[in-house]
């Protein structure tokens, strides 16, 4: 069995293990093989599958990426405080999961000021706050 099917296999599965040493052999990031840099992403998406923020947290240091997937996995499971220090890091990838997430989970005031503590001159960040459909709330808020 190829390796390829043999790491689909695992997955389906959910044995992280095999599927994560199975893709990460193959995976690099930013690569010129696009078979390289997409074994790379779903490298990314395994780890967060198999919950180990540990790992992408490490490699989110100087993984865009791994960061990305990171965010992401910690906005799925509702990881508001981890967002909220990533974000007061200065990583504006988890400014905007925060902010989504508090949209989400109807805290238009509480996303408005994570906003105005985190990231006041983001405009991305407002834009966020508006298509959240929370700009009314937001600004009744103020």
């Amino acid at each position: 069995m190829e390796w390829f099917e043999q790491a689909r296999e695992a997955e389906q599965l959910r044995d992280w293990d095999t599927a994560i040493t199975l893709v990460s052999a193959r995976a690099e990031c930013y690569s010129a093989d696009s078979y390289a840099h997409d074994n790379h992403l779903w490298h990314m998406a395994l780890l967060a599958r198999a919950g180990r923020l540990a790992e992408l947290t490490e490699l989110a240091l100087t993984d865009v990426h791994a960061r990305r997937r990171l965010n992401a996995s910690l906005r799925e499971r509702g990881m508001e405080a981890e967002l909220r220090m990533r974000a007061k890091g200065g990583d504006r990838g988890a400014l905007y999961g925060l902010v989504r997430l508090l949209c989400e989970t109807s805290r238009a005031q509480e996303a408005n000021q994570a906003v105005q503590d985190l990231g006041r001159e983001d405009q991305h960040a407002h834009q966020i706050l508006t298509d959240c459909g929370s700009s009314s709330n937001v600004e009744a808020a103020l």
